[in-house]
């Protein structure tokens, strides 16, 4: 063992869960991994400093191959229908093969915490076989104090093996490449992958499943607090505009992407930002723009020019190019990260039908019924001239990290907003006069003026009206907001268009939410939007 080893061991922090092991690395921090990163030929540093790395044919998370494993814990628990099993045995045997390739591997460690909430924080140990992923996990999660260090004893343990290639036939997976989860040992391994958000998405999947049991939501959304301690939590899916619409320098930035909500108000589960880059500019995003040139900073499949100058329109790797920052990078961003009971949840949709208005007023159970619903709308690339969206449905805006069903976590956000008077509201930041093609993108000042009304609660004094389709409250007038777009309908040159488009999302959404229906209550179910009688 080297150094940092033998100095880390001596405070108790002995265990990577792989046995005896030649050479670990505990919590180094950015300039000698940065160091070691760039002398191993693992990663680049760009003109400004920050480190750039590359995933190789994992640019994204690998879904299919994620698997949880089924034992008596989890069976009962488990949404199965959306959660690949994998069996005891073929685990364990998973496990000591990952033992066996650890051997005589040069590995690092970071001894981190996920939730900003002590009562509901989980100690993290993250071992890793790149130096670019142990600072890439280190900016994502919350550092420990010196203190916190010195007695550390984790409660989950993420391995993460890039060059590991598992075995279909012997590990009970899909391919080479496999996410363990064996969530009653509270053991991740990550294989066959150098995409470094899986060892992120493995935090959130073990709060995703530890926290409703003490009656906590956890929730995949951005958070910010205004300066009367007002907090706003923002749901959506990618493209819908929730990194944009929650950085604002008048409220301080909680986190922009997993939360938790407890007794004591909302929490971040993480202590970095893990931003989409492409297209990125100084112009349209100022705060995210300056981290890509910071130190310490990582940065994935971002192609450099011949000067190692990022070039962010640059998508040949991946559209999916990210920055891996702390949030102390972010000048408004929160210290503690944590803040109140939210005051308004904000649930984010693109829709690309041009039918939803831009902002609409829900109900504790509409509110559930939309979120368990989890609609945005995808558009066609225009090159081919395809103009017809495409609906997309991602239950609790997150489907893929919610290891129980969807329905837990929908009765969890519908108590909480009743019982805290939660104000709730949809926001289309998607087409209006027409779906897309033949609208219009929803205009950003609009989108902000009707969000800074509903944050600073003068929208509550406005006239509503009831949406024929959706049934939710819609506001007739907003200062500032011409008329028509509070009235998709209006904005539509022909009319009857406009309702056929209305029914065909209204069917939508009735055909989604069928696999739901024996999961909710009458209040719920009456949140569907209905058809009309015509179209029954």
């Amino acid at each position: 063992m080297d150094q940092i080893g033998t100095r880390n061991a001596q405070c108790g922090i002995e265990s990577t869960g792989l046995g005896e092991l030649s050479s670990v690395r505990w919590n180094l921090a950015e300039a000698e991994l940065v160091e070691i990163a760039v002398r191993r030929g693992e990663a680049r540093l760009s003109a400004h400093g920050a480190l750039v790395a590359t995933t190789g044919k994992h640019t994204g998370r690998s879904a299919k191959d994620k698997f949880v494993v089924r034992d008596e814990n989890t069976a009962p628990v488990v949404w199965w229908d959306n959660n690949a099993a994998m069996e005891p045995e073929a685990f364990e045997r998973l496990y000591e093969d990952f033992k066996a390739a650890a051997k005589g591997r040069d590995l690092f460690v970071q001894d981190l915490v996920g939730g900003a909430d002590p009562e509901n924080a989980i100690r993290v140990r993250v071992v890793t076989e790149f130096a670019w992923h142990s600072l890439f996990i280190r900016n994502l999660l919350i550092r420990p104090s010196a203190q916190e260090l010195a007695g550390f004893v984790p409660d989950m343990t993420i391995i993460d093996l890039p060059s590991f290639k598992a075995d279909p036939e012997r590990h009970g997976c899909r391919s080479e490449t496999v996410i363990a989860c064996d969530l009653s040992r509270n053991i991740v391994l990550i294989g066959g992958t150098s995409y470094a958000g899986e060892m992120k998405k493995s935090v959130f999947t073990a709060l995703n499943y530890r926290l409703p049991e003490k009656r906590v939501m956890p929730m995949h959304c951005s958070a910010n607090v205004g300066p009367k301690g007002d907090g706003a939590v923002f749901f959506g899916l990618s493209g819908t505009g929730k990194t944009t619409l929650s950085a604002d320098h008048t409220r301080t930035l909680v986190g922009d992407d997993e939360h938790g909500w407890g007794e004591n108000g909302i929490f971040n589960f993480e202590g970095g930002c893990y931003a989409k880059t492409i297209r990125l500019s100084a112009e349209a995003e100022p705060e995210i723009f300056a981290t890509t040139r910071r130190f310490g900073t990582v940065l994935e499949n971002v192609v450099l020019d011949d000067d190692r100058v990022p070039d962010f329109d640059d998508g040949s790797l991946t559209e999916n190019t990210r920055a891996a920052y702390p949030l102390h990078f972010i000048a408004n961003a929160s210290e503690t990260g944590q803040s109140g009971h939210p005051k308004n949840v904000i649930m984010l949709t693109a829709d690309a039908f041009g039918v939803l208005p831009p902002i609409a007023k829900l109900t504790p159970a509409e509110a559930m019924y939309h979120f368990l619903s989890g609609y945005t709308a995808k558009v066609a690339g225009t090159e081919k001239g395809v103009t017809e969206p495409e609906a997309t449905f991602s239950t609790c805006f997150g489907a893929p990290f919610m290891p129980r069903h969807p329905t837990e976590y929908g009765n969890l956000l519908r108590d909480l907003i009743a019982r805290h008077g939660t104000d709730c509201w949809l926001v289309n930041t998607g087409w209006t006069g027409g779906a897309y093609g033949v609208g219009r993108r929803m205009p950003i000042k609009v989108t902000r003026r009707l969000l800074n009304a509903a944050l600073d609660g003068s929208l509550n004094q406005a006239e509503f009206r009831v949406d024929p389709n959706f049934g939710f409250q819609v506001p007739v007038a907003v200062e500032g907001v011409e008329a028509d777009i509070l009235d998709p309908r209006s904005t539509w040159a022909d009319k009857r268009a406009y309702d056929r488009q209305a029914v065909k999302l209204v069917t939508m959404f009735r055909k989604n939410f069928e696999r739901f229906a024996g999961h909710v209550d009458e209040e719920v179910a009456q949140a569907a939007p209905a058809l009309p009688l015509a179209a029954e």
